[in-house]
């Protein structure tokens, strides 16, 4: 059947000749034939239509977020030519809580309740949902046992980074942060075999999380072994970073349910000691048991400490002492 007769086998269409024999402009099997002059018609609202036009028009498409995920090395480094971004490295044992760390971080964000500062922009606001999805999944009211599931990274070979533009309140400042979701599994073979090669960001980091977890630094029979991997972990760092000294920040999670010793944090600061290191302690709590303890306690403190760094600087006119036996200014070059 020919798309210009209804009947099975006529190729007048093709041919210009009907298989009855008949005229092929009067024949009642033949379908309507318009010249290209004659294509267009004017339907009911105005509008031009007719054999071959689109049945409907396309939709307008609305605006829509970018798809993003985790963001490659490459992308952080094009960013970071354009203006200053604060590269976080962060450390620790799996399920030390680092996954829940950054998954309250941008929880409290979209909410506007991490204290001084503010959501300015992100361009992983997907990999955000993503890790702090199972936050929201509870099952009839009741808490999941796990905030967020294990990382897995797509890519085994580099790194996932996270981005976040966080504005502070005092005088609307803008500072970028790039923060890395990654397995803990990465740093138990830092510590084991030196494996530094997915690791290499961290040699141009400007700020290192080592994230304990508080339940096992409160165990009396756990707290010895982790503390000698925090030990073996600064070791490690400190010849990752060529003998340099970053700045540290000692990360102790769970605040919501125990509280660290000053004396278990004193023999943390030891270890660090015999590499040449000293870290900052903050105590946090990504999400909260406790009443008390409202979720997201200290992460307010962890930015504020991430991004705003005090320098020393040397008197710019020291005091020397007073001897009235040297005339300095009359031996000047006098011996050249």
């Amino acid at each position: 059947m020919s798309n210009a007769c209804q009947y099975e086998g006529c190729t007048v269409g093709e041919t210009g000749r009907c298989a009855l024999e008949n005229d092929p402009e009067t024949c009642a099997n033949r379908t309507a034939v318009r010249g290209d002059g004659d294509d267009a018609t004017a339907s009911p609202d105005g509008s031009e239509s007719g054999i071959g036009a689109p049945v409907l028009t396309t939709p307008e498409e609305l605006p829509s977020f970018p798809p993003s995920s985790t963001l490659k090395p490459e992308v952080i480094e094009a960013m970071m030519a354009g203006r200053y971004v604060t590269v976080v490295g962060i450390l620790g044992d799996p399920e030390a809580g680092k996954t829940a760390c950054l998954a309250s971080l941008y929880l409290l964000l979209s909410h506007a309740l991490l204290g001084r500062w503010s959501f300015a922009d992100s361009r992983s606001l997907m990999a955000f949902e993503e890790i702090s999805r199972g936050a929201r999944r509870w099952n009839e009211g009741q808490t999941p046992d796990e905030m967020t599931v294990h990382t897995e990274m797509a890519d085994e070979r580099q790194p996932g980074f996270l981005h976040l533009r966080l504005r502070r309140a005092e005088d609307g400042k803008c500072f970028d942060l790039a923060l890395p979701d990654l397995p803990g599994e990465w740093t138990k073979t830092l510590i084991r075999s030196s494996r530094t090669d997915r690791l290499e960001f961290v040699r141009s980091a400007d700020v290192v999380w080592l994230v304990a977890d508080g339940r096992i630094l409160s165990n009396r029979e756990l707290r010895q072994g982790a503390i000698t991997r925090l030990g073996q972990l600064a070791g490690r760092l400190r010849s990752l970073m060529n003998g340099q000294s970053p700045k540290l920040l000692l990360v102790v999670t769970h605040r919501d349910l125990v509280e660290v010793s000053d004396a278990v944090l004193t023999r943390i600061q030891a270890e660090f000691g015999k590499h040449g290191l000293e870290a900052e302690v903050i105590p946090i709590a990504p999400f909260s048991d406790d009443a008390k303890i409202a979720p997201g306690f200290g992460l307010s403190n962890l930015i504020s400490s991430t991004l705003e760094r005090t320098v020393d600087r040397p008197d710019f006119w020291p005091q020397s002492p007073n001897s009235s036996r040297e005339r300095s200014f009359l031996s000047y070059r006098r011996n050249s």
